[in-house]
């Protein structure tokens, strides 16, 4: 599994991750089988929310007795976004996980606590040792520029942001701004909302072409496409340990320039939108 760098100065993570949004609602044996087999396979970094319902718990049974070799990443809700909230929170995520301290911990969206009041919140919870970085998600680059006024340079680890071949509203702006400060861009429901191109469209006839011929299959060569600029994290969620292993083995594969090509084709990122797409 290919790794690079999450953040400006931070740690070496795994450029496929596993997402767990819903990952309650099913079979949690199942659940639990799918994760572990993701990190089997190298899928080591996690990411999860307090509104996730019982994920946190899920994942806390998933990573029992390996936390170490995980890299953990939970969230706090905007209406819980304030200083003293933000803590309560985090504490409320530890134990759910089973854990002493967070890789990353991210503010799920903005919303109407001061971003001065949260920020404050996340460095006293480094201080405290209880996370080790710091991030957001669904950050427009107009809101990430008022948070680096906030911040200052080389605090923010990441923005968590939705990204899929029929979603590509990021390269506008967002990515060229996280690549700008080395800001980590990790992609949520990498293969849309049952948005996945169908295998009988143009598309999907493409994707099956271009893995056909690294003996892949069609969404191996989408989060590949999707981590081909440096720094872009995509965090797929697997519904079943054999789908883990299939996310997994698209971290090893490198498509070439011409089918990175025929892809942008295919799926046309199209005009910036008025504001950031979110799910």
């Amino acid at each position: 599994m290919r790794q690079q760098p999450f953040g400006t100065g931070g740690p070496q993570v795994p450029v496929i991750g596993q997402g767990t949004w819903y990952l309650d609602r099913g079979d949690r044996r199942r659940a639990i089988a799918a994760l572990q087999r993701g990190i089997d396979a190298g899928m080591t970094h996690i990411d999860t929310a307090e509104m996730y319902g019982d994920a946190e718990l899920v994942i806390a049974d998933a990573i029992s007795g390996r936390r170490d070799g995980v890299f953990l990443v939970s969230k706090v809700l905007p209406s819980n976004a304030s200083h003293r909230g933000t803590i309560t929170a985090c504490e409320r995520s530890l134990q759910r996980l089973k854990t002493d301290y967070l890789d990353c911990y991210l503010l799920h969206w903005r919303g109407s606590y001061p971003l001065e009041d949260t920020v404050a919140a996340f460095e006293e919870l480094v201080a405290a040792g209880k996370i080790r970085s710091w991030g957001v998600s669904n950050f427009d680059n107009h809101d990430l520029d008022e948070l680096l006024a906030v911040s200052g340079k080389g605090r923010i680890a990441c923005n968590q942001v939705l990204y899929h071949l029929q979603e590509r509203a990021i390269e506008h702006a967002v990515i060229p701004w996280c690549e700008k400060y080395g800001v980590a861009v990790v992609a949520y429901s990498p293969f849309g909302h049952d948005e996945f191109p169908s295998p009988r469209s143009a598309g999907g006839e493409l994707l099956q072409s271009i893995a056909d011929g690294h003996k892949a299959t069609p969404r191996q060569v989408t989060l590949s496409f999707l981590a081909r600029a440096p720094g872009v994290f995509p965090i797929p969620k697997a519904s079943s340990a054999d789908h883990a292993a299939e996310n997994a083995g698209a971290g090893n594969l490198t498509l070439s320039a011409g089918e990175i090509s025929a892809i942008d084709k295919a799926f046309r990122r199209g005009p910036k939108p008025h504001g950031l797409p979110m799910l």
